[in-house]
């Protein structure tokens, strides 16, 4: 067998090394901006300094994400120690050939913008490399130091390190192998949101080519309560609820705290669900009135984005597990009572309740679940295919329900998407045996769209509500009229 040398790139700061795995080499821990501390602790991102001579790339770097002992996540995503924790990772079959010209798939991880790691072993590129595509991950900073408002800082610094990010790739992808003008950005859950933050942002407009949003939750937290929270979280510190103020407070104490400052009041239940559904994320994308300046379907709406192709669907319980443990204490209260205790008015709840017949027969706790998924996560899948009318939207649904949630859950999909049934923790997720022929249907289409922007099923935007089912009953169709009929009560 012969033995490949470790590939080395140049790009624009330096050269890097990375390692062969098989028939792709991986680059990890590239920094694409200066370590986000000190001075630049709440700055936004700059370019990382030049280097002399090769510049190992071949561990993870260091991630906003800080470990947190015995936490349990569905996706493992690992915390890396470190300052340096705006990097990205590369996976290529064709380092060093800058006339490869392969498409580029930029992932942005998930977490609520206050979690995840790009580190995950789910999010490694190896099934797009051996598909033809080079893939990226990405870093950005989390919570209220990626997301606060901070008088005399520049705001949504999260989203500029998005943007830095995008533009490395636009700079030094060809390096790896890849072509900058066939860039798709693509990201689940909180990083679905940031995809479509992206699309509908125009400073992003150029960087990116086509869009796929798994599970999109939506930050778009309003400047007025941004302001409101930061200052609680100062009155927390004991500090003024200035850039200088916030700077004297460390890491790990400002992260604890913000916890404490975005948790609502009340400790019913119910009530706890209504404040989250209410008010939304607490850290995330902010209405700055600079780099966005209104929400996310609103900008989709006025076209902002038209021009770029979109796919994007969620899966059918992405909570339903959450509220599945309070089932007993559930069963004896009327869905349409639960529904009222959260504010839902009587022509809306009984609307709901008629298009999600089959889940009120599973029970309160079922569709209190699904009520929960459909506001956070598949609502914004309907809203966002109808904000954009006739331009080129693709829908589906993953509907595969685990053998070990009971529900087809949040995160589920993430592993038939990158196609890494064997990688660590997918059975505690998926089952021992999850199928491989939705991962080869699912990773499947998403290769066909990073390569022709076309993921392989009839498109929304030709016909509202059209919709591809994946892992659904196999004795019905996979493209369906209008797979997200039982959200509409409330779009």
């Amino acid at each position: 067998m012969t033995q490949h040398p470790d590939p080395v790139v140049r790009i624009t700061p330096g050269e890097v090394r990375g390692f062969w795995r098989g028939d792709s080499a991986a680059f990890l821990g590239i920094p694409f901006a200066q370590a986000p501390v000190g001075d630049l602790r709440f700055a936004a991102p700059v370019p990382p300094e030049p280097w002399d001579g090769v510049r190992d790339a071949v561990a993870y770097g260091a991630t906003a994400k800080r470990e947190k002992p015995g936490e349990k996540t569905l996706i493992p995503e690992p915390a890396v120690a470190g300052e340096s924790t705006l990097n990205v990772n590369v996976f290529t079959p064709a380092p060093g050939r800058a006339d490869a010209d392969l498409p580029v798939l930029v992932y942005i991880h998930g977490g609520g913008f206050t979690e995840g790691s790009p580190a995950s072993p789910w999010y490694d590129g190896a099934a797009f490399n051996r598909d033809g595509v080079v893939t990226v991950t990405i870093s950005y900073r989390l919570g209220f130091d990626g997301f606060g408002h901070i008088a005399g800082a520049p705001s949504n610094r999260g989203v500029r390190d998005w943007l830095a990010a995008l533009e490395w790739v636009q700079t030094n992808v060809a390096a790896f192998g890849g072509d900058p003008s066939r860039v798709t950005i693509a990201g689940q859950s909180a990083g679905g949101g940031a995809v479509l933050t992206l699309l509908g942002m125009p400073a992003a407009q150029g960087l990116f080519h086509a869009a796929w949003a798994l599970s999109p939750a939506l930050g778009d937290v309003p400047g007025e309560r941004a302001r409101t929270l930061a200052a609680k979280l100062a009155n927390l510190a004991g500090v003024p609820a200035t850039r200088e103020g916030f700077a004297s407070v460390d890491e790990a104490t400002l992260t604890g705290l913000q916890e404490r400052a975005g948790r609502p009041a009340s400790t019913d239940r119910l009530a706890f669900v209504h404040a989250l559904l209410e008010d939304g994320l607490t850290w995330g994308p902010m209405i700055d009135g600079d780099l966005i300046t209104r929400p996310t379907i609103d900008s989709l709406h006025a076209g902002v984005g038209a021009d770029i192709p979109l796919v994007v669907g969620a899966t059918d319980d992405e909570f339903t597990m959450v509220t599945d443990g309070a089932k007993n204490l559930l069963r004896l209260i009327p869905a349409s009572l639960a529904l009222g205790r959260l504010n839902v008015d009587a022509r809306a709840r009984k609307a709901y309740l008629a298009a999600n017949a089959a889940q009120r027969r599973k029970g309160t706790a079922a569709v209190l679940g699904r009520y929960v998924s459909d506001v956070v996560f598949r609502s914004v899948v309907a809203r966002t295919a109808e904000a954009r009318g006739g331009e080129r939207t693709w829908v589906y649904r993953f509907s595969w329900t685990s053998p070990t949630i009971g529900w087809a859950c949040h995160c589920l999909d993430v592993p038939f998407w990158f196609d890494c049934l064997d990688a660590e923790a997918v059975p505690a997720l998926a089952g021992d045996d999850p199928s491989r022929a939705l991962a080869a249907a699912l990773h499947g289409a998403a290769a066909a769209f990073v390569r022709d922007a076309d993921p392989g099923w009839p498109a929304w935007s030709a016909a509202s509500g059209t919709t591809r089912v994946f892992g659904g009953d196999p004795s019905r169709p996979d493209v369906i009229a209008d797979g997200y009929a039982s959200v509409r009560a409330l779009v």
